[in-house]
């Protein structure tokens, strides 16, 4: 398995430089940081007392890793998980914080556990995984992702300033659905027609 180090700076590869996208919820962010996790952590990455949008511009990608590492993947205890999990869980939860663990306990909830949905990982989330790939192993990763999928194109559903990141202006997968799909077997990966029937609606 690749070193969490190395999953991380994929991570920042997928995520890019400096973005502050009036759509994103996220707000400014660099490497996939956003300047509320700065905030949060109370980083300030040019010593000048506070924590604002030119923190984010400055932020490196040392630093980027070193957080990403550090509190998105020791911190929420994503290293407990089944190894082929982490990698996704991982993306995810850089991606869209506890709402990773959320969607892989309603998936595990599907699978037959009776787990609390509150993006925590506790010993019975653990429990759960475990038990789930063990039945399964060559499955729960695929199912995994595409749960993030789905979570990606009903987030769209919901709220239309987002469909830019589930599909392109001509048609075929946003950068949200092709990251997701990163993660999934090939022979689960939706069809170009697939996509946009799924998409139809947003038109």
């Amino acid at each position: 398995m690749r070193s969490v180090e190395e999953i991380a700076d994929e991570i920042i590869a997928r995520e890019g430089g400096y973005v502050n996208d009036p759509d994103d919820p996220g707000g400014p962010t660099n490497f996939g940081v956003t300047l509320g996790t700065l905030r949060g952590l109370r980083i300030d990455t040019d010593g000048d007392g506070d924590t604002d949008i030119e923190d984010v511009r400055r932020l490196t990608r040392a630093q980027a890793r070193e957080i990403f590492v550090k509190d998105y993947f020791y911190r929420p205890g994503i290293g407990q998980m089944p190894e082929p999990l982490q990698p996704s869980l991982f993306d995810m939860y850089v991606n869209a914080g506890s709402n990773a663990v959320r969607i892989l306990q309603r998936l595990l909830n599907d699978m037959g556990h009776r787990l609390a949905v509150d993006g925590a990982i506790g010993p019975r989330t653990v429990e759960a995984a475990q038990i789930a790939h063990a039945s399964a192993p060559r499955h729960l990763s695929d199912a995994y992702g595409i749960a993030r999928r789905n979570y990606y194109y009903a987030l769209a559903d919901r709220r239309p300033a987002s469909r830019k990141f589930a599909r392109r202006r001509d048609g075929g997968k946003g950068g949200w659905i092709l990251r997701a799909e990163e993660f999934i077997s090939p022979r689960y990966h939706l069809s170009d027609a697939e996509h946009r029937q799924r998409t139809a609606g947003w038109d």
